[in-house]
């Protein structure tokens, strides 16, 4: 099933059953989401991800960067990052995408992918330092790609177009029953940047 965005869908929940997925379309003009998109290129802290793999070292072509209130510890493919700092536009678009969703953040996750051929393989974000059950806000820049989540008993799919300045919000048990992915294409050559808004469990600052 594949859903685009239109002013009947904001409100619905895409997925059948077993979670909760909202897509708001844009969050804001066009222009506005062309200058965060330069400023994020430019001034984030990108690096490759790093992955162990079977015991091999993986990096990554897509690039990474992991920011927060603190300097929260974040585990996933068997690596950890150390957040850091928020930058003056990360809390602009913090404050903004709290105050859509009524929701509070704090960290973020950010994915840079340097064409369609960069995508990410099925997964959920079911990491124990995030907020079981909590809402993980998407925020999308650049090229308009496919995203698609998959049930992982029955492996039905819903798919749908991310836009350029556009909001996708995953929350409740979506993370316990489904896989996500962005499935890669040789079509579309333009870079695209990828916000992940999410709530980490109580940490101590890490020394």
């Amino acid at each position: 099933m594949d859903l685009f965005t239109n002013e009947a869908e904001k409100d619905r929940n895409l997925l059948p059953d077993g979670g909760t997925v909202n897509y708001y379309g844009w969050l804001m003009p066009r222009q506005q989401a062309d200058h965060y998109f330069e400023v994020l290129l430019q001034h984030i802290e990108w690096k490759s991800d790093e992955a162990i793999i079977f015991g091999k070292h993986i990096l990554t072509k897509r690039k990474v960067a992991w920011y927060g209130d603190m300097q929260f510890e974040y585990t996933y493919s068997n690596t950890t990052k150390k957040a850091l700092p928020w930058t003056k536009e990360l809390l602009e678009l913090k404050s903004l995408t709290e105050q859509k969703l009524g929701e509070r953040f704090n960290s973020c996750l950010l994915n840079l992918y340097h064409s369609g051929e960069e995508g990410m393989a099925w997964h959920s974000d079911g990491e124990k330092d995030l907020k079981k059950n909590g809402a993980i806000a998407s925020l999308s820049f650049g090229a308009e790609r496919k995203f698609s989540f998959k049930h992982k008993q029955t492996e039905q799919q819903v798919s749908l177009i991310l836009e350029h300045g556009s909001l996708l919000v995953m929350k409740d048990a979506t993370q316990t029953n489904w896989l996500h992915r962005l499935p890669p294409t040789k079509l579309i050559k333009k870079p695209r940047i990828n916000l992940t808004f999410r709530t980490i469990v109580d940490q101590s600052p890490v020394r």
